[in-house]
């Protein structure tokens, strides 16, 4: 019995008191979720790279 008061609560306040968000605010934070992730990809393949070339000039300077 415990378990099926436990999904009947559960159902209750999935329904009733969770705020869902509308289709325009969930368009709008998949968009900004994007965005950052692009700007994360990007700052880390500047990283990458800087560092690669910096090694391999490094490395040049020693062989």
């Amino acid at each position: 019995m415990k378990l099926i008061t436990y999904f009947e609560e559960a159902y209750n306040e999935l329904v009733h008191k969770v705020s869902w968000p509308t289709r325009k605010e969930l368009q709008n934070s998949a968009f900004i979720v994007m965005v950052a992730s692009f700007i994360i990809a990007l700052i880390v393949f500047v990283m990458d790279f800087s560092f690669e070339n910096i090694m391999g000039f490094v490395y040049r300077l020693f062989y």
